[in-house]
């Protein structure tokens, strides 16, 4: 998975996997979903994320399942 945020127009992108997109569809007029001929979301892009999220600071955390004993 990558993250890409571009400062001059305010987007960022969300990579889920390298396979090449068929389809866009529009989940509001700043969020889009790339499909790939499954239909499974290879990409997302936010428009004016700024606006919408937290682009100053970025935090990945991997949790681990426990497990009960």
């Amino acid at each position: 998975m990558r993250v890409k945020y571009f400062p001059d127009t305010d987007t960022t992108l969300l990579e889920f996997s390298t396979k090449t997109p068929v389809e866009t569809r529009e989940l509001n007029e700043n969020i889009y979903l790339d499909l790939d001929e499954q239909g499974r979301v290879v990409s997302m892009t936010i428009e004016h994320a700024s606006q919408s999220t937290d682009v100053e600071e970025f935090l990945y955390q991997r949790i681990s399942a426990h497990l009960p004993a």
